[in-house]
C-alpha cells in the first residue's frame, strides 16, 4: 500500500535539502538560507512534519567511533510466509539492537537486515544465538561490510 504524499514545491525542497544538510539548523538561519521569513518557513517545516515529509531527526553515529566496527548485510529466508510466522520474526528483530534497520524484500530472500557488532565474536554469537532462532528463520546469508563507498545521505529532493 502506497503512502500518501503531499505537493512539494521548490522552496519546500531547498528546505529538505538544508535539513537533510543540518537537522540541527535554528530556524531563522535556515530560513535566511532559502529565502523566506522565520515563521513562513517554521509553517513550512510543521507541514511537512505532519504529512510525514519529514519523518524525524537524528544524530548520525559512525558505527566503528563507538566500538561497533563489523557491519554485516544479512539476507533471511523465512520458512513460511503466514502472519504468524512474520508477525513473530518482525517482534524478535525489534528486540535486537545490532539490527539498525531491516527491510522486507522481494525476489529470493525475504529480508535484509543491517547488523552492526564490535568483533566477529559478538556478530556470531548474535547469528548463531538469536538470529538463526528467531520464528520461522529457514536461511541466512551474510555479507561484511569491508569499506563504507557511499553511507546512507540525503534524499535527493
Amino acid at each position: 500500500m502506497a503512502k500518501s504524499t503531499i505537493s512539494l514545491d521548490e522552496m519546500d525542497r531547498r528546505i529538505l535539502r538544508a535539513l537533510q544538510q543540518d537537522g540541527r539548523i535554528a530556524v531563522t538561519l535556515l530560513a535566511e538560507q532559502v529565502g523566506l521569513s522565520a515563521t513562513p518557513c517554521l509553517r513550512r517545516i510543521r507541514r511537512m512534519e505532519e504529512a510525514g515529509v519529514i519523518a524525524g531527526y537524528a544524530a548520525v553515529v559512525d558505527p566503528a567511533r563507538v566500538g561497533l566496527p563489523i557491519q554485516a548485510f544479512v539476507q533471511v529466508a523465512l520458512s513460511s510466509h503466514s502472519e504468524e510466522v512474520a508477525s513473530g520474526f518482525h517482534k524478535a528483530l525489534a528486540s535486537r539492537p545490532e539490527v539498525v534497520a531491516a527491510y522486507a524484500m522481494s525476489g529470493g530472500m525475504d529480508y535484509m537486515l543491517h547488523v552492526v557488532a564490535a568483533d566477529f565474536e559478538a556478530y556470531a554469537d548474535f547469528a548463531l544465538k538469536a538470529l538463526l532462532r528467531m520464528p520461522g528463520v529457514k536461511e541466512t546469508r551474510s555479507s561484511f561490510v569491508l569499506m563504507a563507498l557511499k553511507p546512507p545521505g540525503a534524499v535527493p529532493v
